[in-house]
């Protein structure tokens, strides 16, 4: 074959492109499974960080099974509620199934419109329960961790991540301890105009539902905001059912409360 005519140079082309896809394919595939127990043993390690049990730093130290390992040991209960705040399903604690930020991520669009979706709540054994929140800032998604006490009344710890949000301003989200550790202490209310504020110039003295938003960073600090919220709003049924215990009514007419699925154990 003349292998300056065009015919040569096609078929070259062509099978050099098709053996450039194969390889890409083949490593692609091969790495998938590390690629996914990576993504799991991140999604983990923010995870336990919110709920109190080390800080990021130890879980990269000591490695992914090991992480995994400690959150199969920890976790007491993992389970999905509907839009009603009701258990639908337990997650599997042998294979340390969460939620990745993926799923968030469809979860998050759902969320939004008001669609019919199935949340993570994840239940340990220290008595914290952990909810996830996903949403956008200024240059890309923002998601994160936020964890309660056993009475779901006062938040006990954070951890904050980030596709791509400006170093040193907005970047501090995940970058900055004080911020998140500024959540430590506060509550919710369900009957503000939000249930939680993140306030540029400072949060009013007293505000139990308030922190201040990170100077310089208006955006990524209201696109957090707004991520915090759309998520306690789709939480919100489950925060009431918790605080809604059996008890004897005051009035035969009162029915008494369903308990809720806080204290269930994984299946």
């Amino acid at each position: 074959m003349n292998t300056n005519s065009n015919t040569y140079t096609v078929i070259y082309t062509t099978l050099v492109c098709v053996l450039v896809a194969a390889i890409l394919a083949f490593v692609s595939q091969s790495l998938k499974p590390k690629q996914e127990a990576n993504e799991k043993a991140e999604t983990i390690s923010q995870i336990l960080t919110a709920a109190g049990f080390a800080d990021k730093a130890k879980w990269q130290e000591i490695g992914n099974a090991k992480t995994i390992e400690y959150y199969k040991d920890n976790i007491e209960a993992s389970f999905t509620i509907n839009g009603e705040g009701e258990k639908v399903d337990y997650l599997d604690k042998e294979s340390a199934t969460v939620f990745s930020t993926s799923e968030l991520k469809v979860q998050n669009r759902d969320v939004k419109k008001g669609e019919e979706v199935t949340l993570p709540v994840y239940v340990f054994s220290n008595g914290v329960t952990v909810f996830p929140i996903y949403g956008a800032g200024l240059w890309g998604p923002v998601w994160g961790y936020i964890s309660f006490d056993e009475s779901l009344e006062k938040i006990v710890g954070a951890y904050f991540d980030h596709e791509s949000e400006t170093p040193g301003l907005g970047g501090k989200i995940k970058d900055d301890p004080s911020f998140r550790a500024s959540l430590a202490g506060k509550s919710v209310d369900f009957d503000d105009v939000k249930p939680f504020h993140i306030v540029k110039g400072g949060a009013p003295e007293g505000k139990a539902n308030a922190i201040d938003a990170i100077t310089g960073a208006t955006m990524t600090s209201k696109g957090l905001g707004e991520a915090v919220n759309v998520w306690l709003e789709a939480y919100k049924p489950y925060f009431e059912a918790s605080k809604c215990k059996c008890c004897p009514s005051e009035s035969e007419k009162e029915p008494c409360c369903e308990e809720a699925p806080a204290t269930q154990t994984n299946e």
